[in-house]
């Protein structure tokens, strides 16, 4: 399929979940995605990287679909919007990233909820379907996670999702434009992270 065609009809896997759908990003999902992102701006920045100025707009987004397509088409990335089952709402997102094949055979897993939807349980179900998804369709043999210290529910969600604290990592990622330190998580396809 052709990058233009794929940015427009979004074909891939689609997973569910407890009371949650996963699937890639369309072009048509833009104004429920900007509207969701802006309505939770201040509850988002202080654990993402700063937005560019220009994040919610249509340029950006088909810009964000256009990688999207290219990494999943050459299996790194897998990135999916989460809709509850409930009304079919657009409530955040996830992907998995960094994928590595060989002797690691492993992903990086980031998320996020919108602030209406924060709390309700929706992230654990995307974060428990994407761990299956990667080791029952993928075949990885680990993902793992990061947060920062004090983002004490995205500590829950992965703890309650079969993550285990592993460490911290100094100036891991830069957050909301400083560098942060991260604690660092990590599941193995042992079946523990596919436990209600």
């Amino acid at each position: 399929m052709a990058l233009l065609d794929w940015i427009n009809e979004a074909t891939g896997p689609v997973v569910k979940g407890a009371g949650v759908t996963l699937r890639a990003p369309r072009a048509g999902d833009h104004e429920a995605w900007a509207a969701l992102r802006q309505t939770s701006h201040a509850y988002l920045q202080p654990w993402e990287p700063s937005w560019p100025e220009d994040d919610l707009t249509r340029a950006a987004y088909k810009r964000r679909l256009a990688i999207y397509a290219r990494e999943m088409e050459s299996g790194n990335a897998w990135p999916f919007f989460i809709f509850a089952d409930a009304d079919q709402a657009l409530i955040g997102a996830i992907t998995l990233s960094n994928i590595r094949r060989g002797v690691a055979e492993t992903g990086t897993l980031g998320y996020w909820i919108g602030k209406p939807f924060a709390g309700q349980g929706h992230a654990t179900a995307a974060v428990r379907a994407v761990v299956a998804y990667a080791f029952d369709e993928l075949r990885l043999h680990r993902v793992e996670a990061a947060c920062v210290p004090g983002n004490l529910p995205s500590r829950r969600v992965l703890e309650k999702a079969g993550f285990a604290l592993e460490g911290q990592a100094r100036a891991y990622l830069k957050i909301n434009g400083a560098w942060a330190d991260h604690l660092l998580f990590g599941v193995v396809n042992d079946g523990a992270a596919r436990g209600g």
